[in-house]
């Protein structure tokens, strides 16, 4: 076994010269690494490791000048921007959801016929009905569950663009692989601009923890800073379901509604001298209709909103352990060179 002074050095010099192009020599890569402002010692670097300089399908080893000063750093060999799924706006998600789901109402309304049992469940179409058509509570409640799943669509291509990270090698995942400091600025260069208020929690993350790592050189605060980093973030995917929830509480809401005014006119319309039981049964229709299905939507969006929350969590979780696994496990600090400097 060589030891850690002589034997890696050894070692890697005839690996070096075995696989690097006549125009990189083992001297060459000697001289640009002792011109570096970070000094590197005799372990071995990620290209030194992995044959052939290829890992991950994104990066590879690309040799700089001995003039450039910065020795053989981590590049970019993939060409052209990468297809990240996008998370569209807001106000369009949801002026197309409630588009959506008036076109839904119109031919729901066209293909029913007005007094029939189908059309006075689902639309409160019928002749002795408290409101005029079409502004009845079930073609509100139809409208509010719109725009929910509007927002919960964008919450799913959120968590799709978080997935995609997550299998795009953004970081080295060798498993005999090894970062050094000055092989960490492509990376955060790559990343940077790949994440925003809205979405990102991968980069973010790695942005993040090179950027402490730069500045401190410690392991133990960049992990500090993932940890908080990662509790902030948790609480940011919290708070971007709080309308949600409140419409999960307003669709239901919306349907006690409409059971409280059919009832209250179906009492105030009983009068035994000359009572319109016409009017009374509409009344009742329409109390026991938009409860219906007002908990028929309360159920359907709480279902697809547990669906994706997890989703994105999920997303946030992994992206933890990626940042854990491939960058705070992998990277070395020569404590030395740092109490020289």
């Amino acid at each position: 076994m060589p030891s850690r002074k002589t034997g890696w050095s050894s070692t890697i010099r005839n690996f070096i010269a075995g696989v690097l192009p006549d125009s990189v020599t083992p001297e060459r890569a000697r001289r640009s690494r002792d011109q570096s402002p970070i000094r590197i010692d005799s372990r071995p670097t990620i290209g030194q490791i992995v044959p052939h300089f290829q890992y991950c399908n994104v990066f590879a080893m690309t040799d700089t000048s001995a003039t450039a000063g910065e020795g053989t750093v981590l590049a970019l060999a993939q060409g052209g921007p990468h297809p990240w799924p996008t998370v569209p706006a807001a106000w369009r998600v949801r002026l197309t959801a409630l588009a959506i789901a008036a076109v839904a109402i119109l031919v729901t309304t066209l293909m029913t016929v007005p007094d029939s049992p189908t059309a006075a469940l689902l639309l409160d179409r019928q002749r002795y009905s408290v409101f005029p058509y079409p502004f009845t509570i079930q073609n509100l409640i139809y409208l509010a569950l719109a725009w929910a799943m509007g927002e919960l669509y964008r919450r799913w291509r959120a968590a799709r663009r978080e997935r995609a990270f997550l299998q795009a090698g953004l970081l080295p995942e060798d498993p005999n692989s090894l970062l050094e400091l000055h092989e960490l600025g492509p990376i955060r260069r790559r990343v940077a601009e790949l994440h925003d208020a809205e979405s990102g929690f991968l980069p973010a993350l790695i942005d993040l923890t090179i950027l402490q790592l730069q500045a401190s050189r410690s392991v133990d605060q960049a992990i500090n800073v993932l940890t908080s980093s990662l509790n902030l973030m948790s609480d940011q995917v919290d708070l971007r379901y709080q309308m949600l929830r409140y419409m999960a509480w307003l669709i239901p809401t919306i349907g006690f509604l409409g059971t409280v005014i059919g009832l209250s006119l179906a009492l105030h319309l009983i009068d035994p001298a000359n009572m319109d039981l016409g009017k009374v049964v509409g009344g009742l229709s329409v109390s026991f209709y938009t409860t219906l299905v007002a908990l028929i939507a309360s159920a359907m969006m709480a279902f697809v909103q547990h669906a994706v929350q997890e989703q994105e969590e999920l997303a946030l979780n992994a992206a933890g352990q990626y940042c854990l696994k491939n960058l705070i496990n992998r990277v070395y600090v020569d404590h030395e060179s740092v109490v020289a400097r």
